[in-house]
Parts: C-alpha cells; structure tokens; sequence
C-alpha cells in the first residue's frame, strides 16, 4: 500500500512519524508533496519518504490520499486532483470541513474523515473518524488501520467533531500546562525543574492508564481513593477548586468549541 500526503504541517508529519514508528507502512512507500519544497523536501529526506514534484504526482502513485492542507487551501487542491482521485481512498484530517463539502468539491469517492491529536507522533494518539456510505469493506478497514497503528480511534457523528476537537485535539496543550504547573510548584519546594517534570507526567501518566484500565471505576472514584478525610489531598483539592479548577478547565473547553 502507499500513501500520499498532500501538505506537510504539524499533524501531516506527526501522521507520517506514528506511521514510520509503528512499522505500519514502509518509509519509501509514503508519498507527499506540498506548496513549499522547504517544507516537505527536507522532511521527506530525514525520513526516507517519497518527495512528489507536484500533487497530481502524490495521488496518482498512491493507493490512499490524505489531504492535510489548511481549509483555506483544500478546495483548490481537491479541483486540481479531482480527476486523478478517481478510485482512491480519500482521508481528510482537514479541521471543520464536512464529507458533504468534500464530496462536493472531491467529487463521488470513498472518503474517512479524521480528527487525529498531535501525540499521534508517538502512537499514542486519539483520532475521531466519520466515513462515507461508499468507504465500506477492505476500504474502511485499511483506512481505519491507519489511525489504529498511531493510537486509539473513535468513531463520531461529525456534529460531536467540534467537543472532541477541543477535548482531544487541543487536549494535549491544557494537560501539558497542567504538567508544567505541577513541575513548577515542585520547583517553588527545591526540586529541580527536570525531576519535577518527570514526577509530573509520570504521574499524570499513571492516572490517566488507571482510568483507562478500569471497568466500573470513574476519575472520580480514583479521586476519593487518594483522598484520606481530614488529609493533605482534601485540602489541595478544595484549594483548587476555590480558586475555580473545574469552571475555569469547563470555560476553556467552552472557548475552544465556539473558535473551531
């Protein structure tokens, strides 16, 4: 299989990164090809990928498309490679443009719309896809497998994109704040920056695989199983929220909907 890549932003290459390190697709079998050879030659040498002179070139040498332009940009490229898309499978990780809008311009082809997060670069990923009627069989499932190999997949009706874009997509950001906050109190008390980061994530990283490994447990349980009555969690945790954790978390999910 080989698939090309029309565009070379952050989350095109962090696409292609997840890919390269799962093993999932040769490096030589990944094509791409975008507006400024800064931008696509030099990354397409560091990883060994396939440099296209144009993008008529990508989608013509390639089983599966993704288009990773800005929106600004997708529906010029989509008429320039209409007629050469013609039995392809189309994955568009354009943010806020709909199947309908890419059948409108694309024209009648398989498409899977994707939502995938930045930590798809280390396979670690969260991508929210919604498919076609004529993306079906083998087609879906190689198209799914893509997002598989880089992290873990859920499927949405495409009005939920918006809340999972802010949850998932813009995600990363607030945890790593988060992260940082947590790194920076441990400085304020004598740990270095460096240990007082990786104390951080780590234990970021250890909650977040308890609340996904529990069945019937909430984030919440796991909560009141750290806090002991009377103790130091309690009142670290009512801090927090007298100076509006949960409102001001809500506020910013707000604010991150109402700008996608």
């Amino acid at each position: 299989m080989k698939i090309g890549f029309i565009g070379a932003g952050e989350m095109g290459r962090a696409i292609i990164k997840g890919l390269i390190n799962a093993k999932h697709v040769a490096s030589e079998n990944i094509l791409i090809h975008s507006a400024h050879k800064t931008s696509y030659e030099p990354f397409a040498q560091q990883y060994h990928l396939s440099a296209c002179a144009t993008n008529r070139d990508v989608v013509v040498n390639s089983d599966v498309v993704v288009l990773a332009v800005i929106p600004d940009y997708a529906d010029a490229v989509l008429r320039e490679v209409k007629a050469e898309l013609a039995g392809k499978t189309l994955i568009s990780i354009v943010g806020g443009m709909s199947i309908a809008h890419l059948e409108e311009v694309g024209g009648a082809l398989p498409i899977l719309r994707s939502l995938p997060n930045i930590n798809v670069a280390g396979n670690v990923g969260m991508t929210a896809l919604a498919a076609n009627d004529a993306l079906s069989g083998a087609r879906l499932e190689q198209a799914t497998a893509l997002f598989e190999a880089i992290g873990d997949v859920s499927w949405q009706a495409e009005d939920k994109f918006a809340i999972f874009s802010a949850i998932a997509g813009s995600g990363p950001a607030y945890v790593d704040y988060f992260i940082d906050a947590l790194s920076r109190a441990g400085v304020k008390y004598g740990l270095t920056k460096k240990d007082a980061t990786k104390i951080a994530a780590m234990t970021v990283q250890g909650s977040s695989e308890m609340v996904l490994r529990a069945t019937d447990e909430t984030p919440m349980d796991f909560v009141d199983a750290v806090c002991s009555p009377g103790g130091s969690t309690v009142a670290g945790l009512l801090a927090m929220e007298e100076a509006g954790l949960t409102t001001a978390v809500v506020k910013g999910i707000d604010a991150t909907v109402n700008k996608n």
